[in-house]
């Protein structure tokens, strides 16, 4: 599998998962279509699904027009049905995905929202974690708790170090400077805000990261507790 990533709207990113033994793919949290469309058309690759991690209009606002233009198949969340657009495979926490030669496992990660899922790749160790955690950050707590943030990251936490995390937004070197501000001292966050500074200058994406580098880097899966991590979450929300 291949993986594509799409820069879409401001600072969103969408990926296309390739399957390079039929030139067919599936995309994730396609936040408009046109960036998807020109991809896709370019590579005469064929868009046989949509995968949504939660139902926020930035990460479902392609579904309509790439399923009429594709005949693609909208999957996400059982929870989240009456708030998907175009859903038509409803998945539930800890389900396998599994459509051709694509294969994902469902993690329930509410916080974010109620119904945010994370779809796990788990034979190409990748995960795709939408806004529940980003690179050196973590989500919002929009509709879900304290508790259930803590506890939804905790789940990624478990995941083996080498996966590969790609997360919904470009936000890492905003998140970096908050970091570094409250964990100084660390010197894997040091180098690591060397390159996202690096990467970002050569117009890069800092993205994918992985588990590893986050429980070395990022603050919030530093945290030892759930009163830690929601001081930490509350500063955020002020930076």
């Amino acid at each position: 599998m291949q993986v594509e990533i799409i820069p879409c709207l401001q600072d969103n990113y969408s990926y296309v998962i390739i399957d390079e033994s039929n030139n067919t793919a599936c995309v994730i949290d396609p936040s408009e279509a046109a960036p998807i469309i020109n991809f896709l058309q370019k590579q005469n690759i064929e868009l046989k699904y949509i995968l949504n991690t939660h139902h926020h209009f930035d990460h479902t606002g392609g579904n309509e027009d790439l399923k009429k233009k594709f005949k693609s198949i909208v999957v996400g969340f059982k929870k989240d049905s009456k708030r998907i657009p175009g859903i038509e495979v409803l998945l539930e926490d800890g389900e396998i995905w599994e459509a051709e030669n694509f294969l994902a496992k469902i993690i329930h990660v509410p916080g974010h929202t109620t119904g945010h899922i994370c779809f796990h790749f788990f034979k190409e160790k990748l995960i795709f974690t939408g806004d529940t955690l980003f690179s050196l950050g973590c989500g919002r707590i929009f509709e879900g708790t304290y508790e259930e943030m803590f506890l939804s990251l905790n789940k990624i936490k478990s995941l083996p170090e080498e996966t590969k995390i790609y997360c919904g937004h470009e936000y890492t070197l905003n998140n970096a400077n908050f970091c570094i501000k409250h964990d100084f001292e660390n010197q894997n966050l040091q180098k690591k805000i060397k390159l996202i500074r690096k990467q970002r200058d050569n117009g890069q994406p800092t993205i994918p990261t992985t588990v590893k580098d986050e429980l070395d880097c990022n603050i919030f899966l530093r945290a030892k507790n759930l009163e830690t991590f929601s001081k930490l979450r509350d500063l955020k929300d002020n930076f």
